[in-house]
């Protein structure tokens, strides 16, 4: 937090903050579907609060592209297949799952004002009531 956030690759024009960058782990996936909905549904309060919506996982721009259509997703979502920003972020992680160890996302929320400074950050994320909590924080901006 208070650091200078990593530059978005893709990300368009106008890719300065603030935003909400949300790292999750795969398109179409149970916890990730609900994550990109409540993003979705919560969409137009962050845009009044003036704070755009990114997410990211490693799936390409073919999955991502399914995935908002069958979702309806309104927002960016950007491919990082060679884990460059997951690095940058550092939630490229060793994880654990029923006693193996392998490499994957922590799913992750970084709020990044106007200056492009990040304010707030959220690791280990449960979906339940998150998108609330980044929102109330985003209208402190």
């Amino acid at each position: 937090m208070g650091k200078r956030a990593p530059k978005l690759p893709g990300a368009g024009p106008g890719a300065g903050g603030p935003y909400v960058l949300y790292f999750y782990p795969k398109d179409d996936t149970p916890g990730c579907t609900k994550e990109a909905c409540d993003f979705r549904d919560g969409l137009s309060a962050f845009r009044k609060a003036g704070v755009r919506v990114i997410g990211v996982s490693p799936d390409s721009e073919a999955s991502h592209a399914r995935f908002s259509e069958k979702y309806a997703l309104p927002f960016t979502l950007l491919s990082d297949p060679d884990k460059q920003l997951a690095r940058a972020y550092s939630v490229w992680v060793k994880k654990k799952n029923y006693g193996r160890e392998y490499m994957g996302i922590e799913r992750s929320t970084f709020l990044v004002d106007a200056k492009g400074v990040v304010r707030r950050v959220w690791r280990g994320v449960k979906v339940a009531g998150h998108v609330d909590s980044v929102l109330a924080a985003a209208k402190e901006l």
